[in-house]
């Protein structure tokens, strides 16, 4: 706690000096939650502070709070309350914030949906959920309009209001007293999906008890109050969602786009003068391949923070990072079920490229065999397991991830360094078995990343008669490359063990990915 308390003061978050005043932060977040009471917080601590630049330009804090009072008022006027649960299925604007906000002010549950969700998979989460509201943006009306139910819905964004069949937010800011409520009787939280790779997206919920959960963040990462954040990375994405939140906590701007461009993201940076850059690995591909000329036109001197998180970095992409914009990089590793389990800082990166770092304070990690022991050596591979004041308690259909020893599982294999750096090797379920040996996609194609001519990378598992199962490299080529499949193998072999070399190896103009940039393996095996 103690610790906890050291990370926050050294932050700027609270002023310990005024007891008074950190007190009543305090209450406000503990009856609000991290979204509406650290806007509260913010909002009563300068008026001025500008809290959100989104596409429409900036909204204070003072802005936001009346703004949402509005909204909370709108749906609590249409029977939205402490207990209902509000979907937002929506892009990275001031609506998707205002609403956030507004939730919060009710004690409502705040559902945060995917935007790349399907429409089956929209509609089974929103019967499994009992979805009260709807707050959505106007590009997936026709996706909402299968979800049955007889709630409010509202439209949080309009491209063309001659078509608008629903009322919008800005009208019912518009036409709504937007006095302070009072405080709900218990903060309703929030629920954050799984990608939803293996079938319906689960739910798992979210209640941030603790104001000392933000330490487990801010110890790693330099985040300071009054500063501006560039969030790439989407808000219904735990990435982007935590990044926000300790934003808010901060009292910093937060920059949004309703959709990534690599080179907006970079103006986005110079224009704000942004000292942190929230993306995931994809993005920072995108921004990187833009190139040097590209690169050197927009000022980014500012940044301290290139935060990256949601999959795996390689340490081809995290190199380049750090060639680009100098010792900023900061790997995090984590769920949807655990939140943060490590960090990178870029001294460990510099030192150890492609590890995830260690555990911030309130954290805890382990490594279990199949036998269940623990696995201290360096270099033995374990299942990961990690234990912190931001785990959740169990999905929202009931099931729950194993548990030994009160830390949770991840899903994850991976091994530590001499030093005590982790490293993740791949998924449980994504580890190949041939010719009796045990192989990890990630680090064959980390390695074939370091390839001049591949620009991304995805090494699966094919059934063999002889060795139960092959492997298949999946390649994208940069622009203007060539390159053979034998040149491939002949590059795997001059780096691995001969049974980590493909046997087979195909070109593709594309890799499957989610709306967070995730690979897809799933549909790389149905299609072998």
């Amino acid at each position: 706690m103690l610790r906890g308390l050291e990370v926050i003061r050294r932050s700027g978050m609270v002023d310990l000096t005024r007891p008074d005043l950190a007190l009543t932060a305090l209450l406000r977040l503990r009856r609000l939650g991290p979204v509406a009471g650290a806007a509260q917080v913010a909002a009563n601590r300068d008026r001025t502070a500008i809290g959100l630049v989104d596409e429409l330009g900036p909204l204070t804090y003072a802005q936001l709070d009346v703004r949402s009072n509005a909204v909370a008022r709108a749906l609590a006027g249409q029977g939205v309350g402490p207990g209902s649960v509000v979907a937002l299925l929506a892009r990275d604007h001031r609506g998707t914030v205002e609403t956030m906000i507004a939730a919060g002010k009710l004690g409502a549950r705040l559902l945060l949906m995917n935007t790349g969700f399907a429409t089956p998979q929209l509609v089974d989460v929103a019967r499994r959920e009992k979805v009260s509201a709807l707050v959505f943006d106007q590009e997936f009306a026709e996706q909402v309009d299968a979800v049955p139910g007889e709630g409010p819905r509202v439209l949080a964004w309009v491209e063309d209001p001659a078509t608008a069949d629903r009322p919008t937010l800005e009208e019912l800011i518009a036409s709504t007293d937007d006095a302070p409520l009072a405080h709900p009787p218990r903060p309703g939280g929030f629920v954050l999906l799984t990608s939803g790779t293996t079938g319906t997206p689960k739910g798992a919920p979210r209640q941030v008890s603790s104001p000392l959960a933000v330490a487990q963040f801010l110890d790693r990462i330099p985040l300071r109050a009054g500063e501006a954040t560039v969030l790439a990375a989407p808000l219904f994405h735990g990435t982007g969602l935590s990044q926000f939140l300790l934003s808010f906590a901060l009292g910093s701007a937060v920059v949004l786009r309703r959709r990534f461009d690599p080179v907006e993201a970079l103006r986005a940076v110079q224009d704000n003068r942004a000292t942190a850059l929230v993306l995931v690995p994809t993005m920072l591909r995108r921004v990187l391949d833009l190139g040097p000329e590209v690169l050197a036109a927009y000022d980014t001197s500012s940044l301290r923070i290139l935060f990256s998180a949601g999959s795996a970095l390689p340490p081809e992409l995290g190199n380049r990072a750090t060639e680009a914009f100098g010792d900023v990089v900061h790997n995090l590793y984590g769920s949807t079920e655990v939140a943060v389990a490590t960090v990178a800082t870029p001294e460990d990166w510099r030192a150890a490229p492609g590890t995830v770092g260690r555990p911030p304070v309130g954290c805890r990690v382990a490594l279990v065999d199949e036998e269940g022991r623990r696995v201290t050596e360096p270099g033995v591979v374990g299942r990961v397991f990690v234990g912190s004041v931001l785990s959740f308690e169990g999905y929202t259909d009931g099931r729950h991830r194993e548990i030994v020893d009160g830390l949770l599982a991840t899903g994850d294999l991976g091994h530590f360094d001499a030093q005590g750096r982790l490293f993740i090797d791949g998924r449980d379920d994504d580890m190949i078995v041939s010719g009796g040996e045990n192989v990890f996609p990630g680090e064959i194609e980390n390695l074939l990343l370091e390839h001049e001519a591949v620009a991304e990378a995805a090494v699966t598992g094919v059934p063999d008669e002889e060795f139960g199962q092959r492997l298949k490299a999946h390649l994208v080529l940069r622009p203007g490359a060539s390159v053979t499949g034998e040149e491939i193998r002949e590059f795997v072999r001059a780096n691995l063990a001969r049974y980590k070399v493909p046997r087979e190896v195909v070109f593709v103009d594309e890799l499957p990915h989610n709306a967070t940039g995730k690979l897809l393996r799933g549909e790389l095996a149905s299609s072998d």
